[in-house]
């Protein structure tokens, strides 16, 4: 047991519940990153799209994480809304593959950050440019631009290059995630 996990033990936030809602448009990867971060005996072999919503749990040393895996198909998007006022932090993944829907994602993403249940609170938003793995990917640096992250001034947010099938690059966000909610928390 770590210094870290010794002091969250003493302060009372061992395995606090964060509430994670994993956003992003249809087929960028958000069921596979979610299903990668759970324990290798409890990951799925054959992942499907998304119908609706799923719920997964996952833990670090020290949070406990229940993730929301929104599906991102454009009929089911409204449904999004609904859960955010039990979100406690954002997962948004973005295809950086997939240059002519990153307008798609960058409205979604606008949307997202101006309701009302989002705007005035200071939520954690973890980005995952996933995909990086294939020829017609953007750097991340790229997807950054593309989204104008660098205007989002009121909410910590971070963003990783990412492949989810490999699992590269998903380890650094959580770890920036579970930091920040930390803070958060206290």
């Amino acid at each position: 047991m770590g210094l870290f996990d010794k002091l969250a033990g003493w302060l009372g936030l061992k395995k606090k519940e964060v509430h994670v809602l994993c956003l992003g448009l249809d087929n960028s990867g958000k069921t596979t990153i979610i299903n990668k971060l759970k324990p290798s005996n409890a990951q799925t072999q054959d992942i499907v799209p998304t119908i609706g919503f799923s719920i997964e749990k996952f833990k670090t040393s020290s949070l406990s994480f229940t993730v929301f895996d929104m599906s991102g198909q454009g009929k089911y998007r409204d449904l999004w809304e609904h859960y955010y006022k039990e979100g406690q932090a954002i997962i948004f993944v973005i295809d950086s593959s997939d240059k002519l829907r990153m307008v798609v994602a960058k409205e979604e993403l606008d949307t997202l950050l101006n309701h009302p249940d989002i705007k005035h609170r200071r939520l954690p938003i973890l980005f995952f440019a996933n995909k990086m793995d294939l020829r017609d990917a953007v750097s991340s640096v790229k997807v950054s631009q593309l989204l104008s992250l660098e205007n989002i001034k009121d909410k910590p947010w971070h963003i990783c290059a990412s492949d989810a099938i490999k699992g590269e690059g998903l380890q650094e966000g959580v770890d920036w995630l579970q930091g920040i909610s930390y803070v958060i928390l206290l």
